[in-house]
């Protein structure tokens, strides 16, 4: 038997294996999975009992609808093929599919589950829109019937609002990129809302609206963002990061515009509102303007000159009315006094007259020249009638009778 060589041998195990092996679908859990620089990504795919080792070139792997992750278990459909310079064999995958479950489903959550770490989905990051929105664009096909839709909705809720619209791919390979440039632009345009959506379809037919590249864009546009992609029971990646998730985008235009029959008739209750509050007003504002006048005429100059006159008036009156008491009183009086006036003169005057009496008798009673008795005379000193026991020696004294004075000076005194 003639020898031959390694690469000769691996060259016809590859053409066997190849050969018999064309085509296989292998079901097993991913493991050492590596994402090459290439854009290829090699794998082991494995069961409780066995492992082979699998690779999957670029082209393949880029149409890829979920990524590949460690333990995932999968359905491989591609073909036996042979590496000679190491002699191995592998599986060349042309696709996999996630075993029990839709690639699409499984690439939603596996989507879904990174966003919501990156907080793509936090509630307190959510912008509010405003009541009344001045200029809103679209972003969905113009060509569309969801547009005719959403314009007709918001020329009969509110037609003062104005309306841009951004033309792009709802569905295929390039839709993700042309609505998230799409976004990107309107965001520079001050809009108070942007509407991103299209109507009902496939999950395939809106996958455009799960894709990663979109929801990066929706997550950080500073404009408040609606997410109105298909149909009510349809629930894509964009609804949960936008800031508002409509069912619908007619439903979108009802729930981000008022409805201009609302505002009439609620205009017409602020009106009424505010005829009332203006009547309570102007009431109030009557009574204290009367309190202010009833303030004013009883603290005017004019209400105090009055008091002031009053309260003169009633001094005099009572000032008069005083005087004439006291006239009166002394009037009384006087006519009394005149009454007890000659009786008390006439009375007075025969007092004095006896008291005259009795000092002209006591005066001639004591005048020395009435004294007539031999060898009496009286004696004074400084004008003044003294006993003789009261005069020391060397006083000087007067002697008097009814005929002689004379001064005398006292020598000895026994």
């Amino acid at each position: 038997m003639q020898s031959i060589s390694v690469g000769a041998l691996n060259e016809q195990i590859k053409t066997l294996l190849e050969a018999s092996f064309e085509r296989v679908l292998v079901e097993g859990e991913l493991s050492r999975i590596t994402f090459h620089n290439s854009g290829h990504i090699y794998f082991t795919l494995k069961d409780s009992t066995s492992a082979i080792s699998c690779v999957m070139f670029r082209g393949n792997a880029s149409k890829l609808r979920f990524r590949l992750e460690e333990g995932l278990k999968v359905i491989v459909d591609g073909a036996i093929t042979l590496y000679k310079p190491r002699g191995s064999y592998q599986i060349n995958c042309f696709s996999i599919e996630p075993s029990g479950q839709g690639a699409l489903a499984l690439a939603f959550e596996q989507l879904k589950n990174k966003l919501s770490q990156k907080g793509y989905f936090e509630a307190s990051l959510k912008k509010q829109l405003p009541k009344f929105p001045t200029r809103i664009a679209l972003i969905t096909s113009a060509t569309g019937a969801a547009v005719q839709d959403m314009l007709r909705i918001a020329q009969s809720r509110y037609p003062l609002v104005e309306i841009d619209i951004y033309d792009v791919l709802v569905q295929g390979q390039n839709a993700p990129l042309s609505i998230a440039n799409a976004i990107a632009i309107a965001d520079t345009k001050e809009y108070d809302a942007l509407v991103v959506g299209r109507g009902g379809g496939s999950i395939e037919d809106l996958w455009a609206f799960n894709e990663e590249i979109v929801a990066d864009a929706i997550f950080k546009a500073k404009t408040p963002i609606v997410s109105a992609v298909g149909h009510e029971i349809d629930t894509l990646i964009s609804d949960f990061v936008a800031d508002l998730r409509a069912p619908t985008p007619t439903a979108a235009m009802q729930m981000i515009l008022p409805d201009k029959n609302e505002l009439l008739q609620y205009l017409d209750s602020i009106a009424n509102q505010y005829e009332q509050l203006l009547a309570q007003v102007l009431h109030k504002k009557e009574q204290q303007l009367l309190h202010l006048k009833n303030l004013y005429e009883q603290n005017s100059i004019e209400r105090r000159l009055e008091l002031q006159l009053q309260q003169t008036k009633h001094l005099q009156e009572v000032f008069v009315s005083q005087m004439e008491q006291i006239l009166l009183n002394k009037a009384q009086e006087l006519e009394l006094l005149n009454n007890r006036l000659p009786y008390a003169i006439s009375t007075l005057l025969n007092t004095k007259e006896q008291q005259l009496k009795h000092t002209q008798n006591m005066l001639l009673s004591n005048n020395p020249k009435l004294k007539t008795k031999k060898g009496y005379a009286q004696l004074s000193k400084n004008n003044k009638v003294i006993e003789l026991q009261n005069l020391e020696v060397e006083d000087t004294f007067e002697l008097q009778d009814a005929n002689t004075q004379i001064k005398a000076k006292v020598l000895t005194k026994k």
